[in-house]
């Protein structure tokens, strides 16, 4: 990424993948954001994803949750339901998903 650029790194996993393959986009690209950051469900919807369908966001390789903000540089990956159990505690999906429900 260069310098002054508001670009995050972006990958798509799993069955998501289906949404990036109906708009003929790529699993793995950079998407422009406001310098200011915006939260990662945001950056769902700018990208095409179902909110709803998204079980699992990470940003620089640790689980977060789906309303945390993602800044540029930040590289951010969407996962969908249905990670194998064992990986989905061992990851932090499983205490992400209970924070969300407080």
């Amino acid at each position: 990424m260069e310098e002054g650029h508001m670009d995050v790194e972006v990958r798509v996993f799993g069955s998501l993948r289906r949404y990036m393959d109906q708009k003929n986009k790529p699993y793995h690209f950079h998407h422009r954001i406001d310098g200011k950051g915006c939260q990662a469900n945001f950056l769902a919807k700018q990208i095409g994803l179902p909110v709803e369908e998204v079980e699992a966001v990470f940003r620089n390789g640790k689980v977060i949750n789906i309303f945390d903000k993602v800044m540029p540089g930040d590289r951010v990956s969407f996962f969908p339901f249905g990670t194998p159990g064992p990986y989905r505690i061992f990851l932090g999906i499983m205490r992400e998903i209970h924070k969300q429900r407080r």
